[in-house]
């Protein structure tokens, strides 16, 4: 038992899952509840699929283009790119951490920084949309996110609740199912502490009722389907209702109660949106949720990059160092992979006006730890600015490829969109062997 001090709106589909949302709302006396519906595995290529040493990913995505600088490759203190930024020893020989991560840097013996990650999109949209997906954004299709693949491909590890889930303020260049069926889009959580809202019937409506209303709503799809042939509409709403009332009925509801935790393991993690929402993760996905995405905001530091990242870090280091902690307290960090990263970083460059750094997607910093990643580890290098890699060059592609060959996901198979075109999971990307133990 763990002690507790050890420690979218949617690019695709937005007004059909709104509808949805409503509809089983309206027919069924309950509030608008996320669409939801079982995961499965692919129809081809099931045979192929391995599962790698993580069961399960924790995405941690910092929205707005986080300092590599500041964070996790800091340089020389005191130098020009450094600014006030101090910089502290962690627990592992030479790795050094921007001085906000005090409680990660102790930590450090179960990470691997990635300090060579390069992009080619400079703007936030399309780095976020290609940091997530690992393909360029396009008006002509909607690339499924990693979340969305693992659904797609691996399924729910608990059939009453959803693979995918998405937590916090995300945007529509985040978690998303792309041109997958809608049963592999995020179940969206809001606001941690909120739980999963509307999952109950409420006072007025009975069970009896309840029933009734599905087998009208059943009736009437029948009756649609006799004059106009099957449709995916139809089957949409009808499995809507399905799994609405699935989850509904799951004793596994309880996954996120975060009342149901030790508050002292709740303070471990920060009284705050972000840490309540790391905890969530880790409930989730003990609970058998596959792939949980917690998002943070607030990271585009072109104005006072230095009094921002004050504001900005200690959540991020408290409630990361506790999840470590826990994962590894509970016997689960082998098999979870936890992800932390950004669209891009930020310029060695201080603005003079404004005390910020600009954007740089040439060169930035991750991290990764648990489900068979080394620990205590460096990837690749940048010059003594911050500025070029020149070691170790990551790729958006590979780094999403990393992610899918902890899973087990490989990376040769293939999914055709629904106009035929073939995609993979990450592109042309390619695992980085390296980081593995």
């Amino acid at each position: 038992m763990n002690r507790p001090h050890e420690l979218a709106r949617r690019l695709d589909e937005p007004s059909r899952r709104d509808f949805l949302s409503r509809a089983a709302a309206a027919c069924l006396g309950v509030g608008a509840m996320p669409w939801l519906e079982h995961a499965s595995l692919a129809a081809r290529g099931e045979g192929r699929l391995r599962r790698g040493s993580a069961r399960r990913v924790i995405y941690l995505f910092m929205s707005g283009g986080m300092s590599h600088l500041d964070t996790f490759d800091p340089k020389a203190p005191g130098s020009a790119v450094m600014g006030p930024t101090e910089v502290i020893d962690s627990a592992v020989d030479g790795l050094r951490l921007g001085a906000g991560f005090r409680h990660l840097a102790r930590q450090a013996d179960k990470l691997a920084v990635v300090r060579s990650l390069w992009s080619n999109q400079g703007a936030h949209a399309q780095g976020r949309y290609f940091m997530h997906t690992g393909y360029t954004l396009r008006g002509t299709i909607r690339h499924p996110s990693l979340g969305a693949w693992t659904s797609k491909l691996l399924g729910p590890a608990n059939p009453t609740l959803p693979a995918h889930v998405a937590v916090g303020d995300n945007d529509v260049y985040g978690p998303s199912g792309g041109f997958f069926e809608s049963r592999h889009y995020p179940l969206p959580v809001g606001d941690p502490e909120d739980g999963l809202r509307n999952a109950h019937l409420p006072k007025t409506v009975s069970e009896e009722q309840f029933h009734r209303r599905l087998d009208r709503v059943a009736a009437m799809d029948r009756a649609f389907e006799a004059k106009h042939g099957e449709a995916k509409i139809v089957k949409a709403y009808s499995e809507a209702y399905e799994q609405a009332v699935q989850l509904m009925r799951s004793k596994d509801l309880a996954a996120f109660d975060l009342a149901q935790e030790d508050e002292a393991l709740r303070d471990a993690y920060g009284r705050n949106e972000f840490g309540q929402g790391v905890l969530l993760a880790r409930r989730l996905v003990e609970h058998g949720v596959r792939f949980v995405e917690v998002n943070s905001g607030g990271w585009d530091t072109h104005n006072e990059n230095f009094e921002a990242l004050e504001e900005r870090i200690p959540p991020i280091d408290r409630a990361v160092a506790a999840l470590l902690a826990d994962l590894e307290a509970r016997g689960m960090l082998d098999d979870t992979l936890v992800v932390l990263t950004t669209e891009f970083g930020r310029t060695p460059e201080i603005t003079r006006d404004r005390n910020g750094r600009n954007h740089h997607a040439k060169a930035f910093s991750s991290l990764l730890a648990g489900g068979g990643i080394k620990r205590g580890h460096v990837h690749g290098r940048t010059d003594e600015r911050g500025d070029e890699i020149v070691d170790g060059k990551v790729r958006v592609q590979d780094f999403n490829a990393t992610i899918a060959h902890a899973l087990g996901i490989p990376l040769d198979f293939v999914l055709n969109s629904p106009s035929g075109r073939p995609f993979k999971v990450a592109d042309d990307g390619q695992a980085v062997l390296e980081l593995f133990a």
